[in-house]
């Protein structure tokens, strides 16, 4: 088992780089990885999202009744932030309707799993960004198609109710099966959650292969544009919400919290629904695709500095004590 654990520790603490060089070879030689198909991708997010609904336990959902206003505030600002960044850099940068759709898909996701690996490594409030995620999650197949519907309904035909169906399908269904195995047979699922961070890891990166490969002439015609996009909803979603944790006086952890999870979307379920609402729309899955690189790289450095910040506080108290003795 300890060696099933170093490799597990192994694809965790390199994810980034992993899924990046994935990335680059799908895009500049898509003939190494075409053999993996597009119908693959829901089925690896499944197993992706059941690994979710291994780790969680009820005490995770205790932060939603214990502390509500931290977790409506974490809701509110998901499902606003995000969305809004997208459609005004989508309209800003005047993308077509394509990435568009991507971009404002991405947004209107929930916040991805590795948020709160990436708030862990921050030593942000890991319970707070475990609740969000978790309530972000399950009202995501109401949330995400009607935010869509609402901000490209002049743009494009978007299918609400595959939208919806697609979601409680590939997140809410193998969600719910991982916590029920998770309660019921405990002692087995902690035997084998030292697998997940390697298994998620591995679907993660086919997923990006899949969708970087079958598309990579459409990637490299749209220039920099769509990568520019990307990486500003990004960064200013982590901004957005460290500002907000700022503006309510939030404390260091739960600020920290706050701007990983708005920053950091769910983009592979963003991928897979692209092909399901945007039937015909094939570059729709692309700004998924390269936000699932993207914010693992950001998330490193973000909690690389985030670190660095709760050090800084942690020795001006010390000062301050020794002043005070």
């Amino acid at each position: 088992m300890n060696i099933i654990e170093k490799i597990s520790n192994f694809f965790g603490k390199f994810m980034a780089v992993i899924v990046l060089a994935v990335t680059v070879l799908a895009l500049f030689v898509p003939g190494s990885c075409l053999w993996i198909k597009t119908t693959w991708i829901n089925w690896l997010l499944m197993l992706v999202m059941f690994g979710m609904g291994l780790t969680l336990k009820p005490s995770d959902f205790a932060v939603v009744f214990t502390r509500p206003k931290d977790v409506i505030i974490g809701c509110l600002a998901q499902f606003t932030i995000m969305p809004l960044l997208a459609f005004a850099l989508g309209k800003i940068f005047n993308l077509n309707a394509e990435l568009l759709a991507g971009v404002v898909l991405v947004g209107t996701c929930p916040g991805g799993t590795s948020s709160n690996v990436i708030t862990y490594l921050s030593k942000g409030d890991v319970p707070l960004s475990v609740g969000m995620t978790s309530i972000n999650t399950l009202l995501a197949p109401v949330l995400t198609p009607a935010i869509t519907y609402l901000l490209l309904k002049t743009t494009v035909e978007v299918n609400v109710m595959a939208m919806f169906i697609s979601i409680v399908k590939v997140v809410i269904v193998p969600i719910s099966l991982g916590f029920i195995i998770n309660k019921f047979f405990g002692k087995f699922t902690q035997k084998i959650v030292a697998l997940l961070p390697c298994v998620s890891v591995i679907a993660i990166c086919l997923i990006v292969a899949c969708v970087v490969s079958h598309n990579s002439a459409k990637i490299l015609s749209t220039g920099a544009i769509i990568f520019a996009v990307v990486i500003l909803h990004n960064i200013l979603g982590y901004a957005c919400g460290f500002g907000l944790g700022k503006a309510l006086k939030l404390n260091a952890a739960k600020t920290k919290a706050l701007s990983v999870e708005i920053g950091m979307q769910n983009s592979g379920l963003a991928t897979s629904l692209a092909g399901t609402a945007f039937k015909g729309l094939a570059m729709a899955t692309v700004p998924g695709a390269i936000f699932s690189v993207w914010h693992n790289i950001s998330g490193a450095i973000l909690a690389n500095i985030y670190n660095r910040w709760v050090e800084k506080d942690e020795s001006s108290e010390a000062a301050t004590e020794e002043k005070a003795e």
